[in-house]
């Protein structure tokens, strides 16, 4: 019994406040990441689809995958296939989203420090 006890506290109960607070930004800059790569891949198929005449990804969808938090590869994606760059809504609307997302983010960062 008393190898039960010595070993559970040492190896099971490792969790500190640092380490409660470092998994969900873990998780965070993990889903920033993949809702970017998301709105980047959008505007490349939307491009691609766009050239070759097809249905084409709807610009409200656009939109949504950006504020969900995708606004920087979605304006990424904007620049480098050329895409959505002569529509003011999008010129005007991307940028827009990515402002207000950094805005929201430093008053939660303010907040919680």
């Amino acid at each position: 019994m008393t190898s039960i006890q010595t070993f559970y506290p040492t190896y099971f109960v490792t969790f500190t406040a640092g380490s409660l607070l470092r998994f969900p930004a873990a998780l965070l800059i993990i889903y920033l990441a993949a809702i970017n790569l998301a709105g980047f891949l959008s505007m490349f198929i939307d491009k691609q689809r766009a050239r070759k005449h097809r249905w084409r990804i709807p610009e409200k969808t656009l939109f949504f995958i950006a504020a969900l938090g995708g606004s920087a590869g979605s304006i990424l994606g904007m620049q480098l296939f050329r895409h959505k760059t002569k529509h003011l809504s999008f010129c005007l609307g991307m940028p827009m989203i990515l402002v207000l997302q950094i805005m929201g983010a430093l008053a939660v960062c303010h907040y919680l420090l």
